[in-house]
């Protein structure tokens, strides 16, 4: 251990980010990070406790508590204080498929179980990452290593989102050809068009994308298997399909007036800006406005921050965000002890733009809509919401119902609806013949990867539902072991 008492010398410290009225200039990253003098130090904070609950990666209460990935924290913590930057990084890569990503879009449930975190501020666990990887790609260190000898199997990979990324890249270190197939332009499935610019700039995508190029993955875009490529030409000329489709059934509202203009899912508001921003930097003016509109955002998970960060990027007048959820609290509650995931009062970057915009938080706990008022050419133009409680059953249920009194309408010219994802779409399951279950994410065979069907495997979110970038990485990964050991009796893949 490099430094025992680092952890009482050394208070938390991160990069400064832009300020927000700064930021919302551009669609840039917009997170400072240490010099790495300071890295050193923040990584001199980490106590290489006895259990280190950062690397567990438990379920508890149904939520992660430490890394899905099992990363060796406490290692490459101690690597970055004793500035020996290759074996931190060899340390980091033996668990992590994609630092460079989770560095910058994955919510820490790591920092959330560190042991230091307990009675004081939790290591610096996800800059230190960055620092890892970045400095990595800067020392040259990250390059293409294709296989040294080819198996002669030929896997399929559907879907590039970070599940579809890490099964290929794992199977082609093993020595197999893998061919992904991406149904939109660009390869990265959630990572491309799922996660707004300021979180993720895409040449970190690209980036790795054309390492993993140089190493033998093949990469076919504008491929949507099960419509314009028929799924059983991929059971006939490959050993093994992965789908890794994600869980793309965005969750409807069904009120009256659902049905008028101006009215989206976020995935397509965020899509749409996204593609025309790569394409032209939005010369093209092929996106949903939200310039001088009214804006309801109806959801406050991530997705609906992001509506409210790009919604404010374009000039929006207003924003709104409703939340059927109460208030969480500003510190843990006694039942939401650590290492759990804190369930606590989190003020994300788009909040922060509107709060220095507007003036104010432009979230409405407690509330949902009933009801959106068209106007004689069928756009939306006003909505009404309502206050909700929450009522408990006997046994425990849990219902919503409308606080009487509290009606009242607001003025609405653009609706995107961030209530999360529903499982995988119907199409791909009914072409590989796969079975889904009631919440329409695809069953597998028991502790398994497989789906019953011969050759046909499934994962990411295609699999567990919705779920965190990390956790797909840990799916795929999985998922390339079994494969692998299907194809060749044994696996020696980690």
């Amino acid at each position: 251990m490099g430094k025992a008492t680092g952890f009482l010398e050394y208070e938390r410290k991160t990069g400064e980010e832009i300020n927000p009225k700064d930021r919302i200039k551009n669609f840039k990253d917009f997170h400072g990070h240490l010099p790495k003098e300071q890295q050193e130090l923040q990584g001199a904070r980490c106590m290489e406790c006895g259990v280190p609950f950062c690397q567990s990666g438990m379920m508890i209460k149904g939520m992660t508590s430490g890394c899905p990935l099992n990363n060796l924290i406490p290692e490459w913590n101690d690597l970055v204080y004793l500035n020996k930057p290759e074996q931190a990084l060899a340390r980091l890569l033996k668990t992590n498929s994609f630092p460079e990503f989770t560095a910058r879009v994955c919510p820490a449930p790591c920092e959330a179980a560190c042991t230091c975190g307990l009675n004081d501020d939790s290591v610096t666990i996800k800059e230190n990452e960055w620092g890892i990887i970045e400095n990595g790609y800067e020392m040259g260190l990250i390059k293409a290593n294709p296989p040294k000898v080819r198996t002669g199997k030929r896997i399929a990979v559907v879907g590039s989102g970070p599940a579809g990324l890490a099964a290929a890249d794992q199977l082609n270190k093993r020595g197999h050809s893998v061919t992904v197939f991406e149904r939109n332009d660009r390869v990265g499935g959630l990572l491309m068009y799922g996660i707004p610019n300021m979180k993720l700039e895409k040449q970190i995508i690209d980036r790795k994308v054309n390492i993993m190029k140089e190493e033998g993955v093949e990469f076919i875009v504008n491929s949507d298997i099960g419509n314009s490529v028929k799924a059983d030409k991929l059971t006939k000329e490959y050993d093994s399909v992965i789908l890794a489709c994600g869980a793309s059934n965005p969750r409807d509202i069904n009120v009256p007036g659902r049905e008028g203009k101006g009215i989206y899912f976020a995935v397509d508001f965020l899509k749409a800006t996204t593609k025309s921003l790569l394409d032209s930097n939005l010369a093209d003016g092929k996106y949903i406005s939200a310039k001088g509109k009214n804006v309801l955002v109806i959801g406050g998970g991530d997705t609906g921050n992001d509506c409210v960060g790009t919604s404010i990027r374009h000039g929006a007048k207003s924003v709104v965000q409703l939340e059927m959820m109460p208030k969480p609290p500003l510190t843990r509650a006694e039942d939401n002890s650590w290492p759990e995931w804190p369930k606590v009062l989190k003020t994300d970057y788009g909040q922060q733009e509107a709060i220095a915009v507007f003036g104010s938080d432009p979230r409405l706990y407690e509330t949902t809509v009933t009801e959106f008022v068209l106007d004689k050419d069928g756009n939306v133009k006003k909505a009404k919401i309502v206050k909700v409680e929450r009522k408990f059953e006997k046994n425990g249920a849990m219902s919503l119902v409308n606080v009487k009194g509290s009606e009242k309408t607001i003025d609405v010219d653009l609706v995107l609806i961030a209530a999360g994802f529903l499982g995988t779409q119907s199409y791909v399951a009914k072409a590989f013949k796969v079975e889904t279950d009631q919440r329409t994410n695809v069953k597998t065979v028991a502790n398994s990867y497989s789906t019953g069907i011969p050759k046909v495997f499934v994962t990411g979110d295609m699999r567990r539902g919705q779920s965190l970038v990390v956790w797909a990485i840990r799916e795929g990964r999985d998922a390339a072991k079994e494969v692998d050991k299907a194809l060749m009796g044994y696996s020696n893949l980690a």
